[in-house]
């Protein structure tokens, strides 16, 4: 069984702070980023999917338990507000499902 979450983070600086992520992930996770788009695999092999629009930073987040959901949300909230930390704490409304 797989979990799975997703989030609209609002911010004007999405662009930038998608290519903030990527560049500071990149030195020990697996990334793979193109224009505004991105898709991580984390340590605990949960795979977190970004788009950045001009209003919000779309996270979405497969993980293989509620364990590792948990912690991969928690990693990519700590990173996404200390990169907006100008406009921080952003608002993260995440939308669980399991499948």
């Amino acid at each position: 069984m797989t979990v799975s979450a997703a989030c609209a983070v609002p911010t004007a600086n999405a662009s930038r702070y998608l290519a903030q992520l990527c560049s500071h992930w990149r030195h020990k996770l697996a990334v793979e980023a193109e224009g505004d788009r991105a898709r991580v695999v984390l340590l605990n092999d949960a795979v977190v999917t970004l788009e950045a629009s001009p209003e919000a930073v779309k996270v979405a987040i497969t993980a293989g338990t509620p364990a590792d959901m948990a912690a991969a949300k928690g990693t990519v909230t700590r990173h996404l507000d200390r990169f907006a930390w100008r406009e921080a704490p952003l608002s993260f409304a995440w939308r669980d499902s399991a499948g």
